[in-house]
């Protein structure tokens, strides 16, 4: 199952990229038997998946755009997941998701501080 998801885009409930599969968590259940729990994404996840020093890398890049490190993946229960064809749709809009801290700092530090960005239209 993690092959079928992993580098396959998140689609929210309203059509919006909202990333990409980056890592898989699973668990088991209460026969043992193994489920996926959490999709992970984001550079903290990838680096991790890519391992050895181009993930130290990967890491270390994207640490420069949080203000807390160490740089925690976006976790998305798999609850929350409708389908899985071409890309992984949820059940939800990007807004009910648990924030990404790169996009957190880029929206606060950069994207916030251009003229006019808080009348935007989403």
């Amino acid at each position: 199952m993690a092959r079928q998801l992993l580098d396959r885009q998140l689609v929210d409930v309203t059509g919006r990229l909202v990333g990409k599969v980056d890592d898989v968590e699973f668990a088991l259940d209460d026969d043992g038997v193994p489920y996926v729990r959490t999709l992970l994404s984001g550079p903290g996840a990838l680096g991790a998946r890519v391992g050895g020093r181009l993930g130290r890398m990967l890491v270390l890049a994207a640490e420069r755009f949080v203000s807390d490190p160490p740089l925690t993946p976006m976790r998305i229960p798999f609850r929350l997941v409708e389908r899985v064809d071409s890309a992984v749709w949820l059940r939800v809009p990007a807004e009910e998701l648990p924030a990404s801290p790169v996009e957190e700092w880029l929206r606060r530090h950069l994207i916030g501080r251009i003229p006019g960005a808080g009348r935007a239209s989403g």
